[in-house]
């Protein structure tokens, strides 16, 4: 009897976890790679590149216009989008990863995919992962940044992978381990490659025109950049096919390869445009859009699947700027700097969501948010409550979604270049703790140009979108007060409401001018200190 009980009751348990999992939406994140603001037609009016499908979705969902990822490069927004994390909080505080990195995510940091599989979720993983992955090595390779020509064979490709996506709580796997113009050139099926890279290749940055070629590096026999997008649409549309078949509801994060170099569209693009093969690659991103949201409608998901498209920064100059300018289209729209940067044009991204079954058609918000805010909405959205030692900087914003917020998502975002240099947005205001751009873009650090410029950048966005007018002299409270709060959120270690929280190293908020470095000045302004976890 009591047997019987028992299985009556974990019966009774299993059964409403199934109810309760019933209820929850599918959840599709996909992750443009360097897609430009301007370029998509719905957020850009101006612009020359057809969209038809990320327009179709701004028509059945939401815009928001003031969206903003949390770096202005791949690898820390991509930890933020995983853990609800600004990425300087972690060991990495400038740059990127390589494709031989170690694993970035912190082990017992609990990530979003963990988070859906905690609420009935199958989770899985298609795309450019750039988080890191610990490979069986034969010898050296760089930890924070992207390896040297003479570290690419030290990796025996034919031994399983270890602390990848399927090790951060993703059930499944099947991508490339980061930017394509990054070695390895091959897929990766869940802890191993499909094929053995045995071959030396490097692939056309731009293929047909100027650029060069992608660093050389082991490479999988018949690999093609071409491939790469047709295959990772054709993976996602397969995990779509096959959960939606399930009852249990599933996560899909599709970090796409494009529009980022080597800028390869395939075969049935190139020259679609008219304008140029990033134009193209820009019109097949959005054809990939258009057959995942076709694939959720032929299964008859849609209604209940919450779809959320966006870039993971500004577009690159390696686009071609000039030549897109030409032809009257800018990736930046109205907005200064690119890729790289801390102005603008670096991180407000495009951001569009769809879910028919809650989101009314049709809206456009320009609430300020930020990519780290996916985790503590996919956590509202689930029902799920966050632990206090996750998700630091990560807003919900369900109820902008659903028309339901009188007040706003965040206060204020932080911005972070490719340098490390800071910025913290409140309202219309923008601080910048730097001379020039942080980026690529003029003034580059360093630069003549940046040479007796202030150290300091203060706009008024609404006045002044392009930010060209920089107010840091003549409004002093505004910098110090903005400059009071951007040292608080560091030093707390979270800018979500709780307890205070360990960042991993010591956050240094603004850098040392090349003459301070040299006097070794400078070594304890500007820093916010915290032990390492």
């Amino acid at each position: 009897m009591n047997r019987l009980r028992l299985f009556t009751s974990l019966l009774c348990l299993s059964l409403a976890s199934l109810a309760a999992a019933a209820d929850k939406p599918n959840i599709i994140f996909i992750l443009c790679d360097d897609l430009g603001y301007g370029d998509v037609k719905c957020l850009n009016p101006e612009g020359k590149i057809a969209t038809p499908n990320f327009d179709r979705l701004a028509k059945e969902g939401m815009i928001f216009t003031d969206a903003h990822s949390g770096s202005s490069v791949c690898t820390p927004t991509r930890y933020g989008v995983m853990t609800g994390r600004y990425a300087w909080r972690s060991k990495l505080q400038s740059g990127v990863l390589g494709g031989l990195s170690p694993r970035l995510i912190e082990q017992g940091r609990l990530t979003t995919p963990a988070m859906l599989k905690q609420q009935g979720y199958s989770t899985h993983c298609v795309g450019k992962w750039h988080l890191g992955m610990d490979w069986v090595r034969t010898g050296e390779v760089e930890e924070l940044s992207i390896e040297k020509a003479e570290h690419v064979k030290n990796v025996d490709y034919t031994k399983p992978i270890t602390n990848g996506p399927t090790s951060v709580g993703f059930d499944t796997y099947f991508g490339i381990s980061a930017s394509l113009d990054m070695v390895p050139y091959c897929f990766i099926e869940n802890d191993h490659v499909t094929v053995n890279p045995t071959e030396m290749m490097k692939l056309a940055m731009n293929k047909g025109g100027p650029g060069g070629y992608t660093r050389e590096g082991p490479g999988a026999p018949g690999f093609r950049g071409e491939d790469v997008l047709p295959t990772f649409t054709r993976e996602a549309k397969k995990v779509i096919e096959a959960k939606a078949k399930a009852k249990a509801p599933f996560f899909l994060y599709l970090p796409l390869n494009s529009p980022h170099t080597p800028i390869l569209p395939s075969e049935k693009w190139q020259g679609k445009s008219g304008i140029s093969l990033y134009a193209d690659f820009v019109m097949e991103t959005d054809d990939a859009l258009g057959q995942i949201m076709r694939v959720t409608e032929e299964t008859g998901i849609a209604k209940d699947t919450l779809i959320i498209i966006t870039s993971d920064n500004g577009c690159s100059p390696s686009a071609d700027y000039p030549k897109l300018l030409a032809a009257g289209h800018n990736p930046s729209y109205n907005m200064r700097g690119h890729k790289a940067d801390i102005f603008d044009g670096g991180h407000r991204v495009p951001f569009i969501v769809r879910w028919p079954a809650k989101v009314k058609a049709g809206q456009t918000s320009s609430q300020l948010v930020c990519l780290t805010d996916f985790m503590a909405t996919a956590a509202e959205v689930a029902g799920a409550k966050l632990p206090e030692n996750a998700a630091e900087d990560s807003f919900s914003i369900l109820p902008a979604l659903l028309g339901e917020s009188g007040k706003p998502v965040r206060q204020s975002v932080i911005h972070h270049s490719i340098n490390g240099s800071f910025a913290l947005r409140e309202g219309d205001w923008k601080l910048e703790l730097c001379a020039g751009s942080g980026g690529w873009s003029d003034p580059r650090p360093g630069s003549p140009g940046e040479k007796g410029l202030p150290d300091t950048q203060l706009y008024n966005l609404r006045a002044d979108i392009a930010e060209k007018d920089n107010l840091q002299s003549s409004e002093p409270e505004v910098v110090r007060k903005m400059t009071a709060a951007l040292e608080k959120i560091v030093s707390d270690g979270r800018s979500t409401p709780g307890a205070p929280q360990q960042n991993a190293v010591p956050v240094v908020l603004r850098k040392p001018t090349p003459a301070a470095a040299a006097k070794g000045k400078g070594k304890g302004k500007g820093k916010a200190k915290a032990a390492a976890n």
